[in-house]
């Protein structure tokens, strides 16, 4: 029977220099290296100044920084000393990720300690970083735990680095001095990532973004400077929580801020739990010992049986391209650290297990300085990451959308919309070429027209969310049905004749504009995608008289909210801003509701008769003052 040792004479015993440990591996033999900001840089300059006496090493790594150590040998691995297998490339520009793709392993992040443990892919030695021991002999693999504790747990050889500048992070981060086999104490700052640079254009995605979190959501985020100002956007939610692969410096200031509670996650609630952090030297300070944080293996982090299990689930990843059909790659970008395959489909699938949960691809418009579109026809040339029927909402700067429950028309649609303008004519005409879109389909004024998201606003009314926004070419079918809901007395007034039918051609200036000649306001309840619209507001531009021409329509069961009111108001303030004089509208004598509806607007409202029509007007340049505003009477048509 072997005598147990007690784990600090242990420690002492395996105490070594980097060159001794190092000589424990052979050639011909397969080595994990801790992977991203977790890497044990002197472990890996001294393997890289021994290379020489090795052929054929294979190196497994799930990400290396780009500044750090491990690039050395990854740069090298065309030589017979050293190859490489990633699960990941990085970040970096697109000729340096094209040149080392072929050392990729496509996995799903939650499978690959599954390779480790089952055998399949047999690892001979770790190099792995670690804080120094506790009174007990647990040492805490601090920043990076995701597949790293699977590595220390089935490698014949584990080699630690322990340094005094990792924290001790909570959770399943541990691993015990008698588990290891060889120590080398060596004290070096972290690696960490510079600030990442602020775009105009991920700034308004984040704009779109932060209107579909609601609070008490769970959050899961990549690196990227999308994610990033999408986390800035979120100062103004409450009781947010967060379930991701790793955390940021983006993350800890809603923490700070309070948005970051992790009270409603209706898992793990408390605790903001991730699998590892990549970002500055603040960011590793607030994980030591902090009681609210802990850190887990990928097999649980990104496990999507535990990431449905947690309320409003919703996880926010950045894409490279996407075709018209919805299949999306999401290759390495330059800032933008963590894409690829690994942890994207597992939190893609996961939230879509997750009650009211949300899976959203962001991704700017254009590549290449604006001269590629990333919304494309087919990906024929590319690898498909996503598949079509994984995906529900996409965003650009131009919009946001959602194709979960969409036919293959609606789809292209939805992506020709959310398009650079510049791309949006050929993309159509290429639609119609594959089929995607009926040849007989126009996009007239929208086809150019960008979307105003300062318009959107949502307003609780009776205890109802109430969304009013700009109307997009994919309102089609909703719009239609709020038409064929309404009862006969309010088609009469909206249209001044009685109608049965709604069909594309005879309603397709409601949702086919340009936002400034012509420009539909639509209030909608429910879930982007699938909202029913309840109201419908427009104005189209008399360019003779430059005048808007206004009429509404609410839905019978929300008449008498204000609804109504709001619309006008937002369509003369866009009126007004679009260089429009004034509004005018047309009605009926007997639309008392629409007459009085215009008289609340706040400018001098002129009235004259024409045949069996009364005709309305008024000018911007003609407010109204203060008291006789206030003698205006408070009731409304909707």
């Amino acid at each position: 029977m072997t005598k147990a040792t007690y784990w600090a004479d242990s420690y002492v015993d395996k105490l070594c220099s980097a060159q001794e440990a190092l000589q424990n591996i052979r050639p011909g033999q397969r080595v994990f290296i801790g992977s991203s900001c977790g890497e044990p840089q002197h472990l890996v300059n001294e393997l890289s100044g021994i290379s020489g006496r090795f052929t054929d090493l294979e190196i497994v790594r799930l990400l290396s920084i780009e500044s750090g150590p491990l690039t050395l040998i990854a740069n090298r691995s065309h030589s017979q000393q050293f190859n490489i297998r990633s699960f990941y490339l990085g970040s970096g520009s697109p000729n340096i990720i094209r040149k080392n793709q072929r050392f990729i392993t496509p996995a799903n992040l939650s499978q690959i300690p599954h390779l480790f443990k089952s055998g399949l892919m047999p690892l001979n030695a770790a190099l792995i970083q670690a804080s120094p021991p506790d009174d007990f002999g647990w040492m805490s693999l601090g920043v990076s735990v995701d597949i790293n504790l699977a590595a220390c747990e089935t490698a014949d050889i584990v080699i630690c680095q322990v340094n005094p500048n990792m924290p001790r992070v909570l959770g399943r981060s541990f691993i015990h001095v008698n588990d290891v086999d060889h120590i080398v104490e060596h004290e070096e700052e972290l690696l960490t990532i510079k600030p990442l640079p602020e775009l105009e254009t991920a700034n308004v995605i984040a704009k779109h973004i932060s209107r579909l979190i609601e609070d008490g959501s769970t959050l899961q985020t990549s690196l990227g400077v999308t994610n990033e100002a999408t986390m800035v956007c979120l100062a103004d939610k409450n009781d947010i929580g967060i379930h991701s692969q790793y955390l940021s410096d983006s993350i800890m200031r809603l923490f700070s801020l309070g948005v970051v509670t992790n009270k409603k996650k209706g898992f793990n609630d408390g605790k903001l739990v991730a699998g590892s952090a990549v970002g500055s030297n603040l960011l590793y300070e607030f994980l030591d010992d902090n009681p609210s944080i802990e850190f887990h293996p990928s097999d649980y982090i990104n496990n999507p049986g535990i990431i449905g299990r947690h309320n409003r689930m919703v996880s926010l990843n950045t894409a490279i391209a996407i075709d018209l059909t919805g299949q999306v790659a999401a290759d390495a970008l330059p800032f933008n650290n963590y894409t690829g395959i690994n942890g994207l489909v597992d939190f893609t699938r996961g939230a879509a297990m997750s009650e009211n949960g949300k899976s959203i691809l962001m991704m700017t418009s254009t590549s290449d300085h604006g001269r590629q579109s990333r919304i494309i026809p087919s990906l024929d040339n590319t690898a498909v990451v996503v598949p079509r029927g994984d995906v529900q909402f996409v965003a650009t700067e131009y919009g946001v959308v959602n194709l979960f429950g969409k036919t293959l028309q609606e789809r292209a649609m939805a992506l020709v919309s959310i398009a650079h303008p510049d791309f949006r004519d050929e993309l159509f005409a290429k639609a119609k070429e594959m089929d995607l879109i009926d040849s007989e389909r126009k996009f007239k004024q929208a086809i150019k027209g960008v979307y105003p998201l300062k318009y959107e606003q949502t307003v609780e009314i009776n205890g109802i969310p109430i969304t009013f926004r700009p109307a997009k070419p994919v309102d089609e079918r909703s719009i239609q049905e709020h038409y064929y809901t309404m009862n006969r007395g309010d088609i009469v007034s909206r249209f001044f004749h009685e109608k049965k039918s709604f069909v594309h051609d005879q309603i397709e200036t409601t949702y086919e504009i340009d936002y400034v000649n012509d420009l539909t306001i639509v209030a909608t309840i429910g879930e982007l995608g699938f909202e029913k619209i309840i109201a419908v507001g427009e104005y189209f531009r008399n360019t003779i008289i430059n005048m808007a021409e206004v009429a509404y329509s609410v839905s019978r069961e929300y008449q008498g909210m204000g609804i109504a009111k709001i619309l006008q108001d937002k369509l003369a303030l866009a009126a007004e801003e679009n260089g429009i004089k004034g509004l005018i509208a047309y009605t009926s004598p007997q639309n008392k509701g629409m007459i009085r509806l215009f008289n609340k607007l706040p400018y001098r409202v002129k009235s004259e008769k024409d045949d069996d029509m009364i005709i309305l007007n008024c000018l911007f340049a003609e407010p109204l003052d203060k008291d006789t505003l206030s003698d205006l009477p408070h009731t409304s048509m909707g």
